[in-house]
C-alpha cells in the first residue's frame, strides 16, 4: 500500500484535501477514487486513508483509523557530518533516514569541498529534508529525521548528549563499545581528508570521545553511514527496536 507523507494535521474521520506535494505524489502513482493509502505526518503513527476524489491538481481523501506504529531504533543516533562533495550528501541523507538517524546536522569545516551559504544553503536544507521524508515513505518510518541548517563546525553548538567523533587516533576505541545502550548519542564525522588536527582537538575539548571503524579509510559519505548501521541495525537484530 502506498505511504504518503502529509505535512498537515490528521485525524480519523477527516475529509482532507492533500497538500500540493502529497497530491502530486498520489497523482504520479495514478491512484483512483476508492484506492487505499497510508498517511503519516511525522507526529507519530500512521493513518489509513482512501482516495475520494481526483482533480486535475487536487486530491481529496477520507482519513480512517490511526495505527500507533513506530519503527524507530532503540538508541537515538544523531549524525553531524561535514558535507561530502558533489551529490553525495543527497545519498547520505537518504540512507541515514532509512537506517534510522534521529537527525542530520550538515557542517562545513576547514577541509570542506562543498561550501554553501545564504539562500543556496537554505534551498539545499529544504531539498535534503524532502529527501529524508521520501526515504521515510519508502522504509516505513513515521518519524522524519530533522535535517538542520548548515553550520560552520567552529561555531556549531552540539546538543547535550553523549558525543563521539570518528577518528584514526591511537586512543580511539572501537565503535562496538557503544553498542548495548539506549542513551542517545551524537556522532561527528569529517570530510574528505578528515578533520584537521585543530578541529579534532577542539572536538575533544567539547566532550567528543574518539571512536574507530577500524584500519580502512572509508569515504566521507560511507563512514558515518557504516557507523550508523552498526549502531541501529545491531539493536534491531537483537530485538531492541520499537
Amino acid at each position: 500500500m502506498p505511504r504518503i507523507h502529509c505535512a498537515c494535521a490528521l485525524a480519523t474521520g477527516l475529509a482532507l484535501a492533500l497538500p500540493a506535494g502529497a497530491a502530486r505524489h498520489v497523482q504520479v502513482l495514478r491512484l483512483q477514487p476508492g484506492d487505499a493509502l497510508t498517511l503519516f505526518n511525522g507526529e507519530g503513527g500512521e493513518f489509513e486513508a482512501t482516495v475520494t476524489q481526483m482533480g486535475r491538481s487536487d486530491v481529496q481523501v477520507s482519513v480512517g483509523a490511526h495505527r500507533a506504529i513506530e519503527r524507530e531504533t532503540a538508541q537515538a543516533v544523531h549524525l553531524a557530518v561535514v558535507m561530502p562533495a558533489n551529490d553525495r550528501m543527497d545519498w547520505l541523507v537518504e540512507k541515514a533516514a532509512e537506517l534510522g538517524a534521529a537527525s542530520v546536522q550538515p557542517l562545513v569545516s576547514a577541509r570542506s569541498v562543498l561550501r554553501l551559504q545564504g539562500e543556496r544553503a537554505q534551498r539545499r536544507q529544504a531539498h535534503w529534508q524532502g529527501i529524508a521524508a521520501a526515504a521515510c515513505e519508502q522504509c516505513g518510518r513515521n518519524r522524519i529525521p530533522a535535517v538542520h541548517a548548515i553550520a560552520e563546525l567552529s561555531a556549531w553548538q552540539p546538543p547535550a548528549v553523549d558525543r563521539h567523533v570518528l577518528s584514526f587516533a591511537a586512543d580511539a576505541r572501537p565503535l562496538a563499545g557503544l553498542l548495548g545502550s539506549d542513551a542517545p548519542i551524537l556522532l561527528l564525522s569529517g570530510p574528505e581528508g578528515g578533520l584537521s588536527p585543530r578541529e579534532e582537538a577542539a572536538a575533544r575539548e567539547a566532550g567528543f570521545r574518539p571512536v574507530s571503524l577500524g584500519g580502512r579509510v572509508l569515504r566521507a559519505d560511507t563512514a558515518p553511514l557504516a557507523a550508523l548501521a552498526a549502531l541501529t541495525l545491531a539493536g534491531a537484530a537483537a530485538g531492541d527496536s520499537r
